[in-house]
C-alpha cells in the first residue's frame, strides 16, 4: 500500500510514494499558501512504478521494418490488426498489470519487435530483471525507440517510450537501470513480439 505525505506549510512540498524500490524525481509546481498563489516550488517524488523519472532519448536514425506509412493507419484499421489488449496499450497508451504480461519473466534469446509494425526494438541480451513485473531493457535497437514527456499523471512527469516507426506506445523509460546506460526501458509485453534466435 502506498503512503503519501503532503506539506503545504513549508516552502517545499514533499510527496513520497513507497513500494518495492524508490527513486527520486523532481519537478516544478505552483503552490497555494495563505497569501494565494506563490511561485513554483520543487516537488520531490519517490516512486516505483511504470513511470517516475525523466530521461532524454532522441532518435537520429531508424531501422525500419518496412516502407509502409504506419502513422496514416486509422484506429479502425488498427483494431482489425491487433487484439483488444494490444490496441488499448499501443494505440491508446494503456498499461498492462504488472506480472501479467507474456514477456515479463521470459529469458528466451532473441529480438523483441514492435507488435504493430514489426520493427526490431530490443535484444534479449539487454533485458534484465527489474523486479517491476514488466519486461525491462537497458538499451534499444539502434534508434528504433523514441521518447517524449508524459504528463498524464499529476505530480509525476515521465518519459513515454514509442516505436520510432509507427508511434506505438511501448511503456516508459527511467534513469534507474543498470550499466552501461543506466536506463530502464519498462515495456508492456502486449506491445512486443519476440522472435527467438534460430
Amino acid at each position: 500500500m502506498a503512503s503519501h505525505s503532503l506539506s503545504l506549510a513549508s516552502p517545499r512540498i514533499y510527496i513520497s510514494t513507497k513500494s518495492q524500490l524508490e527513486l527520486g524525481v523532481k519537478s516544478k509546481l505552483f503552490v497555494f499558501g495563505s497569501r494565494g498563489l506563490r511561485k513554483s516550488k520543487t516537488v520531490s517524488l519517490s516512486a516505483r512504478a511504470m513511470g517516475s523519472s525523466a530521461s532524454s532519448q532522441k532518435p537520429d536514425s531508424t531501422q525500419e521494418a518496412g516502407s509502409a506509412d504506419y502513422k496514416a493507419i486509422s484506429d479502425e484499421e488498427w483494431k482489425k490488426r491487433l487484439t483488444g489488449e494490444q490496441f488499448y496499450i499501443t494505440r491508446q497508451k494503456g498499461t498492462e498489470r504488472a506480472f501479467t504480461g507474456e514477456y515479463w519473466n521470459t529469458k528466451t534469446p532473441g529480438t523483441y519487435h514492435c507488435i504493430c509494425c514489426d520493427t526490431p526494438l530490443f535484444e534479449s541480451s539487454t533485458k534484465f530483471d527489474s523486479g517491476t513485473g514488466w519486461p525491462s531493457y537497458y538499451l534499444p535497437v539502434g534508434n528504433n525507440v523514441k521518447s517524449k514527456v508524459d504528463l498524464s499523471i499529476i505530480f509525476m512527469p515521465r518519459q513515454e517510450v514509442l516505436c520510432a516507426v509507427c508511434d506505438a506506445h511501448l511503456g516508459h523509460v527511467f534513469d534507474d537501470g543498470p550499466p552501461p546506460t543506466g536506463k530502464r526501458f519498462c515495456i508492456n509485453s502486449a506491445s512486443l513480439k519476440l522472435k527467438p534466435k534460430p
